[in-house]
């Protein structure tokens, strides 16, 4: 029930000094909000500015809304097997825009693991809690 709660929760404030921009949605053609939506709560919660492109984003809006608002980091959730497909659209979107290297990508959901964030260089998380100690510990690296 923990994840009802936590789509029951109000919608935290914009923090005023963010200590980092989290492009964050869910890549196309999964359309599952909730996890997604649990995450983004929490690194808002957290004092991260987080930008949404929304659920069944295309690989390329990540990119280039990444690069439109300077982001660090770039949280993408992945619950389908079709969406874990599209992992290396997402990768080549990145490299496309001049981002790789610059941005932390995160990756996490039903369908990934961290084998699959190993292969791309990402970060992976299981939970909303680990998911705002992966954003802290990117943020503390650079």
């Amino acid at each position: 029930m923990s994840w009802l709660k936590s789509m029951m929760e109000k919608e935290p404030p914009e923090p005023e000094n963010p200590i980092g921009t989290v492009v964050i949605g869910t890549l196309e053609p999964d359309m599952h909000l909730t996890p997604k939506e649990m995450v983004r709560k929490s690194l808002k919660k957290a004092l991260f500015k987080c930008v949404d492109v929304g659920k069944k984003a295309p690989a390329a809006s990540f990119a280039s809304k990444a690069k439109e608002v300077n982001a660090d980091i770039i949280a993408v959730s992945i619950n389908t097997a079709p969406a874990k497909n599209n992992i290396p659209k997402l990768m080549e979107a990145i490299e496309a825009e001049g981002l790789k290297g610059k941005v932390t990508i995160m990756i996490g959901g039903a369908a990934v693991d961290k084998e699959d964030a190993d292969k791309i260089g990402a970060m992976y998380g299981e939970t909303r809690e680990e998911a705002v100690a992966l954003a802290k510990k990117a943020m503390q690296a650079k």
